[in-house]
């Protein structure tokens, strides 16, 4: 491939407001997923292993955990149909067959408690050698959020866009052929570092927007007239981004929207005489003309950080803080995964000293209190309903906040606009 070409391109790809890039890769949102999939792949395993996982898709764990991978913005659309039941052809055959049903929980067990790149390549390499009808490289993304700095994403688009990058011919459904590809992704990855990340993202990213047809890739000979009319194609991409604003506009709205509900949050924890403490990726937003973690904590008090699952309860959207104690988290759930913010909240919970005092609020649109119940009764959030989960919807705290902050004591205005779940 032209080298030149490639790196005007990866730049290209860095710039462009509606690349892969900008849209996922940079989402504020993006990493706090990483630790609920986790979770998720953790309570499959366990559940194959007791063998309660069951023999259908629908309603299981694993549904829970490639759902929350499919609401991953465009890269992951679809991400589903590979693990969905498809009866008449027995695929992928992980429900009915209990001994390909262990092999795929042991397989993913390894690749949760392995480290090394050898373990999960051998993994993947075991997992081929038992011939598993219907479960190919799709599988892979379930890897990627174990392993993002091993592991690429994996759909049709990217591999589209590596064949049209590099001349290959890998085919979808061959683990071999996903492990080749995987070999040159590392190689283009380690060429080009300095535009692109340890984190294999950025380059599937990359590789989805030229196989989804964003981008062409450079011709791979060194013909001027092709080389002209390719950068010409490239340069009309930037001009019809700016046709696309409206829609970025729309995703920005939601961040801002995401923003102002812990605006309020952190202002009305302040009022009622908490300490506040906001997500660390969170904190350095723009906010009431200064940015949302001013005034707050810088750090978890010491005992808090010691807890197991500290670095997911860093993440909850706003933590309300007396004594050094945490009372009260708000998990704040605009537009993405429902059952991400339930998972940080569960961390936050169950890694607790047993006589604390925590409640939990999921904070939402008033049109997604359906989702969010219908995600409470997922068997993965058994435990939820002893954990005294509420909801708190968006009306109620923009219509309540100011008489609460003026007149509310401790934590009873909150409960009282608030909802059980449980």
């Amino acid at each position: 491939m032209n080298h030149d070409a490639l790196r005007l391109m990866l730049a290209r790809f860095r710039d462009d407001a509606g690349s892969t890039y900008r849209t996922w890769f940079l989402w504020e949102e993006r990493l706090k997923n990483f630790r609920s999939i986790r979770r998720g792949l953790a309570e499959v395993v366990e559940e194959i292993e007791a063998g309660t996982f069951g023999n259908v898709y629908k309603g299981s764990s694993l549904e829970t955990v490639v759902g929350s991978i499919a609401e991953q913005r465009q890269i992951f659309k679809g991400a589903d149909h590979a693990f969905l039941w498809k009866p008449k052809l027995r695929i992928p055959d992980i429900y009915e067959n209990r001994d390909n049903q262990l092999a795929f929980g042991r397989f993913l067990n390894t690749c949760r408690c392995c480290t090394e790149e050898t373990a999960v390549v051998a993994a993947i390499r075991t997992l081929t050698a038992k011939n598993i009808k219907g479960l190919g490289p799709a599988a892979a993304n379930l890897l990627y959020f174990l392993h993002p700095t091993i592991i690429p994403p994996f759909n049709t688009a990217i591999v589209n866009g590596y064949n049209a990058l590099v001349g290959a011919k890998v085919k979808l459904g061959s683990w071999d052929e996903f492990l080749a590809m995987r070999d040159g992704i590392l190689r283009i990855n380690r060429d080009h570092r300095d535009l692109l990340s340890n984190d294999l993202g950025a380059i599937g990213g990359f590789l989805f927007d030229i196989g989804s047809g964003r981008y062409a890739a450079p011709p791979r000979a060194d013909d001027a007239t092709q080389l002209d009319a390719w950068r010409a194609d490239l340069a009309r991409v930037r001009d019809e981004t700016k046709k696309e604003a409206h829609a970025s506009a729309r995703a920005r709205d939601g961040d801002r929207t995401h923003t102002e509900v812990q605006g309020w949050l952190r202002d009305l924890g302040r009022a009622l005489g908490f300490e506040v403490f906001i997500a660390t990726n969170d904190r350095r937003r723009s906010y009431g003309g200064g940015m949302l973690g001013d005034s707050c904590l810088g750090e978890l008090p010491p005992a808090i950080a010691a807890e197991d699952g500290a670095d997911a309860i860093r993440l909850v959207d706003v933590l309300w803080l007396r004594d050094k104690a945490i009372v009260a988290a708000f998990e704040v759930e605009h537009t993405t995964s429902i059952y991400s913010g339930i998972v940080r909240l569960l961390d936050l919970a169950l890694g607790a000293p047993p006589d604390a005092t925590r409640e939990l609020f999921l904070v939402a649109p008033d049109a997604r209190e359906d989702e969010v119940r219908a995600q409470i009764q997922r068997p993965a959030f058994r435990r939820v309903a002893d954990l005294r989960v509420r909801y708190l919807p968006y009306g109620e705290l923009e219509r309540n906040r100011e008489a609460m902050a003026r007149f509310g004591q401790g934590l009873k205005a909150v409960e009282a606009v608030s909802r059980a779940l449980s």
